[in-house]
């Protein structure tokens, strides 16, 4: 398995943000998440999906929309894994 970080962000409080990454091999099976990085006890912070785009026969793109739950900027780390 291969973890890392692909973009440190900023959402804004109570909204949402969209960030695409391209050129990924789509033979892997690739898990996105995101981490807060503004500590905030109590509650959830941030939600998140992840929408997939066939670029082309040898690449895929992924798009990750981030939504803000709170009513505080949150930075926040868009990180994957690489499980195969």
């Amino acid at each position: 398995m291969s973890v890392g970080t692909q973009y440190t962000g900023t959402v804004n409080r109570n909204g949402r943000l969209r960030v695409f990454t391209w050129g990924w091999n789509p033979n892997l099976h690739v898990v996105w998440y995101i981490v807060p990085v503004s500590a905030h006890p109590g509650a959830p912070q941030l939600d998140w999906d992840v929408e997939v785009e066939r670029a082309n026969g040898s690449q895929v793109t992924y798009w990750v929309n981030v939504q803000n739950l709170t009513n505080q900027d949150v930075r926040f780390e868009m990180r994957y894994a690489i499980l195969s």
